[in-house]
């Protein structure tokens, strides 16, 4: 999983680091108001994950989650079908 929490990290990193450019260019009307909120709670999500001991009952859930996340991803040339969610 840490490779999957560093893909995420750089992943937040690099959306807002665009979309702080977008904003800047063509003002702050130009981003779509809930995907920078959404960005956030991802990164709270992989916090929380990376925080959590492993015996806690949420980690797998949790686990899963941030594969399913990840997916959102799956385009950009550093994902790893590996990282798909388990059934």
């Amino acid at each position: 999983m840490e490779d999957i929490m560093r893909f995420l990290h750089a992943r937040y990193e690099a959306d807002c680091h665009a979309y702080a450019e977008v904003a800047h260019r063509f003002g702050g009307d130009a981003l779509l108001d809930s995907h920078l909120p959404m960005l956030d709670l991802v990164n709270m999500l992989a916090r929380d994950y990376e925080a959590m001991d492993s015996s806690d009952p949420r980690f797998a859930g949790l686990a899963y989650a941030l594969r399913a996340l990840a997916q959102s991803y799956a385009e950009h040339p550093d994902y790893r079908e590996a990282w798909r969610p388990q059934d």
